[in-house]
């Protein structure tokens, strides 16, 4: 039993690690946090578009995890340009899963991406009436 018991723990942790390597690599990540109850918020989908001369073009769709976050939104493999992107939050289903009632059904953030050598993480503050967001690390 100890076996499987240590076996289960390094496989854990090899998992974690290889999800934390990938997302290091990854250029952006997204994190949602309930203000009103204090917690994460699991199961938030969320969109990633870049603004193109034609309009908005999708890029990658990802639900958050159970810690609320998405740790590598950007497309594996796909150059990161700079340029105008939006991550569009999908809160109005979110609340209604909670029997909850929202203001805001949809929560996009547009940025701007000057440096591509860097991180991006856009936090999002939220409650069902009201939202804050600003650029993490």
């Amino acid at each position: 039993m100890k076996k499987i018991l240590t076996s289960v723990a390094a496989g854990i942790a090899l998992s974690s690690a290889a999800a934390t390597a990938m997302a290091a690599d990854n250029p952006l990540s997204v994190h949602v946090l309930n203000i009103q109850s204090g917690q994460p918020s699991p199961g938030v989908e969320v969109e990633l578009e870049r603004r193109t001369d034609a309009g908005w073009e999708s890029l990658a769709t990802a639900t958050t995890d159970a810690a609320g976050r998405v740790s590598a939104l950007y497309p594996e493999g796909e150059a990161f340009e700079a340029g105008v992107y939006r991550v569009t939050f999908e809160t109005g289903e979110w609340f209604a899963e909670r029997d909850t009632a929202t203001f805001f059904p949809e929560i996009p953030v547009p940025f701007q991406v000057e440096n591509t050598e860097q991180h991006y993480h856009v936090p999002l503050l939220l409650s069902p009436y009201g939202y804050s967001t600003y650029r993490g690390n």
